[in-house]
């Protein structure tokens, strides 16, 4: 491994400074740690029926509900799992993770329905991703504005299952 550290330009704040010395060094991996790692190309995603029950119930407030589902999986799901990018928009689950399902939640959801409110528009998406079959289940989808938070006792139920 080889670590590699970022020179800052002149005239930033000390207090910026100090934090961008900390967040600008990462770790350059040679070429051969690559060679054995397999990741699939795609995610396989199911949606269990209460979630189904969601999207139908939300879609008659948010008629753009579906295609922005679409690019939330492509935007959010697969940058996170499969290229290991996170943009900030997916959150594990604390207490709900293991060694091969992950909860997750989606916070950054861009709806068109919502024009003005950008990733922003309070819509939440939570689900499982299973870390060895690269397979997501769509668990719940609700709106903030009707919903405070998720629903444990679906996950709870959810993860019984397995």
């Amino acid at each position: 491994l080889r670590i590699y550290h970022i020179k800052m330009s002149r005239g930033l704040a000390q207090k910026t400074a100090n934090h961008l010395t900390l967040s600008r060094c990462f770790i350059a991996r040679t070429k051969h740690q690559y060679e054995n790692m397999t990741t699939p190309m795609k995610i396989k995603y199911n949606a269990i029926d209460s979630f189904q029950k969601d999207l139908k119930k939300l879609l008659k407030k948010f008629r753009t509900l579906e295609d922005d589902l679409e690019t939330a999986k492509r935007d959010a799901i697969e940058l996170y799992h499969l290229k290991r990018i996170d943009n900030q928009g997916v959150f594990p689950i604390q207490g709900f993770c293991t060694e091969t399902i992950q909860i997750c939640k989606i916070k950054k959801f861009a709806c068109k329905a919502l024009k003005g409110r950008g990733s922003k528009s309070g819509i939440r998406v939570i689900y499982a991703f299973h870390c060895q079959s690269y397979k997501v289940d769509l668990i719940e989808l609700y709106f903030k504005g009707d919903k405070k938070n998720e629903d444990r006792e679906r996950i709870k139920e959810y993860l019984g299952k397995f």
